[in-house]
């Protein structure tokens, strides 16, 4: 089994007419770029199947024995597996356009992207037999269905947890421990670094600052933007660290260097210190719902397919799910978890719960709020204000 080892980290930046395309492809238009015609029957798998992936996803063993969804998959199909792990969606967005990837996992601020790109093929979710068990709240999301068209099947879904040092401070109950009394703990408090990170600010304004009237942390117009941007710039006073790479997160939190900030459960479970605790604050979560989808220039579309429903199948998507710290896809995927408690913890099937989270979207110009009186800001206009942010 190999690995790719090419680790160069690629600067994210999307042009006006890239914009202009997410937009047509949020309101259905025939003028999107995306791959038509899905296949309507597989072949002989190729061998092969190369898959760009979040940290976590695409286990064989290499960093923990007993977690490994590769290897059986490798057996039954044939399909030998390599993998680039990626640390954001704008990382990963400049991956796929290389088509070195057959299968890309992409959270709600890629998938659309990918999708107006031309980067993302059309899937026959008939050809994923295992699609049938997923949650009917999961499946034809806006993020990755458009004109009625699928472009790819769900893995599992999470929200963004505040993580914060018990050694250092109480249980906090709002996001304002990393925004207005940040100072507190100045240079310890950390933070994603990607611009979709801008909707955890608005998240919080939505709950503190509502005449800024956001009703979508994912539809600001330009005065509610300004407002996340301050927020934001205020706030890196006091950012140790923006952070990408999870184990670089965990081994902070280790160390004393970082105390507080956003965090994924899968990071908590790597630290495994009973002083690194994480909590769900009162203003609410982000969160992502993340697809598994077929590059439009996929040299491997057997072994991709193969791939898709293997991973939706409940045994495996438990053990992917469980592994890195987010609800599964299916109420029989529960059935396999090795803790009793798993689906009660993540709330799996609690479609309430599941509606609460703000999941991840790529923001466009067309407000994803509804709003027709004005013109929202687009994801080009979220990384200006990042790099500015950042400085």
């Amino acid at each position: 089994m190999t690995r790719t080892t090419r680790t160069r980290r690629l600067g994210a930046g999307l042009t006006a007419a890239l914009a202009l395309s997410l937009s047509l492809a949020a309101c259905g238009s025939d003028d999107t770029e995306a791959t038509t015609g899905a296949p309507t029957e597989l072949g002989e798998n190729e061998g092969q199947v190369s898959i760009l992936a979040w940290p976590g996803y695409v286990e064989d063993g290499s960093n923990d024995p007993a977690v490994d969804w590769v290897s059986s998959f490798e057996e039954e199909t044939g399909c030998e597996v390599t993998t680039k792990v990626y640390g954001t969606s704008d990382e990963a967005f400049n991956l796929a356009k290389s088509g070195d990837y057959d299968v890309v996992v992409a959270s709600g601020d890629l998938t659309l992207r990918l999708i107006a790109s031309g980067e993302a093929a059309e899937v026959n979710t008939d050809l994923v037999p295992n699609y049938e068990k997923v949650f009917d709240f999961l499946k034809d999301k806006e993020w990755n269905t458009v004109d009625g068209k699928n472009y790819g099947v769900p893995h599992g879904y999470g929200a963004n947890l505040l993580m914060y040092n018990a050694d250092v401070m109480d249980e906090p109950t709002s996001w304002d421990v990393v925004f207005e009394k940040g100072s507190a703990y100045q240079g310890k408090v950390t933070a994603y670094d990607s611009p979709i990170y801008i909707a955890d600010a608005a998240m919080y304004l939505m709950a503190t600052q509502p005449d800024l009237g956001i009703t979508n942390p994912y539809a600001l117009d330009e005065d509610q933007l300004a407002a996340a941007v301050d927020l934001l710039k205020a706030q890196r006073e006091n950012i140790g660290e923006y952070w990408s790479d999870y184990l670089k997160e965990a081994s902070a939190f280790k160390t004393g260097d970082s105390v507080v900030g956003t965090t994924w459960q899968v990071i908590a479970n790597v630290i495994d210190q009973p002083n690194i605790k994480v909590t769900i604050p009162s203003e609410g979560v982000t969160g992502w719902n993340d697809t598994w989808m077929v590059s439009s220039q996929a040299e491997n579309v057997n072994c991709a397919y193969a791939w898709l429903n293997h991973i939706e199948d409940p045994k495996i998507n438990a053990a992917a799910t469980e592994y890195f710290g987010e609800a599964p896809n299916s109420a029989e995927a529960c059935e396999y978890a090795s803790s009793p408690d798993f689906c009660a913890t993540f709330k799996a099937g609690d479609e309430e719960f599941a509606n609460k989270i703000w999941y991840w979207r790529t923001p466009i110009a067309e407000c994803l709020d509804g709003r027709t009186d004005v013109e929202c800001t687009d994801y080009s206009d979220w990384t200006k204000a990042w790099t500015e942010i950042k400085g």
